[in-house]
């Protein structure tokens, strides 16, 4: 009974350090998610920059495997070279190594003010200060974790089995390293087992050499969730994450065999005996990132060798089976996905569009046409092959459901329209006519091109999830987006009345440009107003009634 009673505080322990991980990751996301975002996008100008962004992007999410598919999705879009993807993961992995040694330090007693902190600041009506106030209340949650697994992990010291099990894990460090990988493969977070480790060589029954040996298991698993969420991503994406675990699972081969050694070095440093598990986990990654940074080129040349772009293939919907026409469900699955791609295509619009005004790139508007022609293409076949699965009956949910994804679809048309004809022209007229936006004008229109792209993000998360929370949020965004653009436009009408220059010389380009972000804002938005509509609050007018 007593053995249970253990087993069930360690475990709950460990849940408590995981939702605190995932609590730290979307307050932040919510609180700088396109802020984070852009900054990994842009901050990989050279190998030190790109570095210090992964670095710092993993201390903000506290989970590597965010960074590292961020990181991916950037690289299949063209906006981070494959070099310093591979870089950028190195920083990654040392923040998340740095994240377990701050951890470590004997801090947990702050839990309850840090706790206390975050319920505060989640009461305010602000995106910003809820997603702040939740990741203090996940951060708080890990540090109460800690003192939790100390407080369960205190029995092991005077159990027969685990001393028993640790003892054949001693005898076979592959074994060993085989099951630390599998704890952090199915937890999806290396740091947790590094944490775990660390509460189980406080209790003096895991050797040196067997703590190295764990470590290497926790750094090896954690690098395979990327690997497995980008199977069905494009070559590009695929090699960042495999490259990212081959440098893993290289490192562990050649630390493994020395383990013993590794470990006497470390305790030979003026460092206490109880750390000796974040200290392994930061040398590691330290040491990997020495290492392989210079060969990031050569890496990546391995790479394309090993992963190779796909044959081209038709530009045409991948997921519109013929033969799913039979089992709606299936068929709606299907175009759902085909919507989702074109999500993904207005996003990388978007993208493009955002580079060249902050760039000055033409080149980046180069590849707007073929991205709305291929939009055209799929918003088509999707409203093709969604009424002919009307043809053959639908029950009134498929129906309705049929119904969402199509207008889904219309309005994405709608959104690359309005990139094309409208954001496009008026980007390119800035670049060849070298026109300066104001200070002010310039950031008002790059955040809300920020807030314009995570918007996208929302909707497309919305079609798939129908979450009614994300719904309403989208909708407030809508409103929060209205007055943006109402408050520019007076403000660039004030520094006009001051006689800028600048403001003077892109007056009608800024305005337009407001007016197109606003307009592919309401057509996101669009998404949401099904599932808020079935809870009852729609309205379905903005007019005030009247007596």
């Amino acid at each position: 009974m007593e053995s249970t009673i253990v087993m069930i505080n360690l475990f709950g322990a460990v849940a408590l350090l995981l939702f605190g991980l995932a609590q730290v990751k979307d307050g932040v996301t919510r609180a700088f998610g396109s802020r984070l975002r852009k900054g990994l996008a842009l901050g990989t100008g050279g190998s030190l920059r790109a570095f210090v962004s992964g670095f710092l992007a993993t201390i903000a999410l506290q989970s590597s495997t965010a960074t590292a598919l961020m990181t991916a999705s950037f690289v299949e879009k063209n906006l981070i070279r494959s070099r310093m993807a591979q870089i950028v993961l190195l920083g990654a992995n040392v923040g998340t190594a740095v994240t377990a040694w701050i951890v470590a330090t004997g801090i947990e007693w702050v839990a309850p003010l840090v706790i206390l902190a975050g319920v505060i600041l989640y009461k305010g009506r602000s995106t910003f200060r809820q997603g702040a106030g939740a990741a203090l209340v996940g951060i708080g949650l890990m540090l109460l974790s800690l003192h939790l697994l100390s407080q369960a992990t205190e029995p092991m010291r005077q159990s027969e089995a685990l001393a028993a099990f640790l003892t054949l894990l001693d005898g076979a460090w592959p074994v060993a390293l085989a099951f630390s990988t599998v704890l952090a493969f199915v937890s999806s977070s290396s740091l947790a087992v590094v944490v775990l480790i660390l509460s189980l060589a406080t209790t003096g029954i895991v050797s040196p050499g067997l703590t190295v040996v764990l470590v290497l298991g926790a750094n090896l698993g954690g690098a395979i969730p990327p690997v497995i969420a980008t199977l069905r991503s494009p070559a590009p994406a695929r090699r960042v994450t495999i490259g990212n675990l081959l440098v893993r699972a290289a490192g562990c081969l050649v630390v493994l065999p020395f383990a013993d050694m590794a470990a006497d070095a470390l305790l030979r440093l003026p460092l206490p005996l109880a750390k000796l598990p974040v200290d392994a986990h930061l040398a590691f990654n330290v040491a990997v990132a020495l290492f392989f940074w210079p060969l990031s080129p050569l890496l990546a040349r391995v790479m394309e060798r090993l992963v190779p772009d796909e044959p081209p293939g038709e530009r045409g919907p991948q997921y519109l089976d013929e033969a799913a026409l039979e089992t709606p469900v299936v068929a709606l699955s299907g175009a759902t996905r085909e919507v989702l791609r074109i999500g993904d295509l207005i996003e990388s619009m978007l993208i493009h569009t955002m580079k060249a005004f902050e760039e000055n790139n033409l080149d980046e508007l180069g590849k707007i046409g073929v991205l709305e022609k291929q939009v055209d293409e799929l918003q088509q076949a999707i409203k093709i092959y969604l009424s002919r699965l009307g043809n053959r009956g639908l029950s009134a949910e498929n129906g309705a459901r049929s119904i969402v994804i199509i207008d889904y679809a219309i309005n994405l048309e709608h959104v690359g329209d309005i990139i094309e004809k409208g954001l496009q022209e008026e980007v390119r007229k800035k670049v060849v006519n070298g026109l300066r936006f104001s200070t002010d004008g310039y950031s008002e229109l790059s955040g809300l091109f920020n807030l314009t792209i995570e918007n996208l993000r929302i909707a497309q998360t919305i079609l798939v999830s129908r979450d009614f929370a994300l719904a309403k949020q989208l909708v407030e965004v809508k409103v929060a987006v209205r007055h943006m653009e109402k408050q520019s436009s007076e403000r660039h009408l004030a520094r006009l009345r001051d006689g800028r220059l600048e403001s003077l010389q892109t007056s009608s380009l800024h305005l337009d440009m407001l007016r197109d972000l606003k307009r592919i804002n309401a057509h996101l938005v669009s998404v949401a107003y099904p599932i808020l509509d079935e809870s009852g609050l729609l309205v379905e007018s903005r007019l005030r009634g009247t007596e």
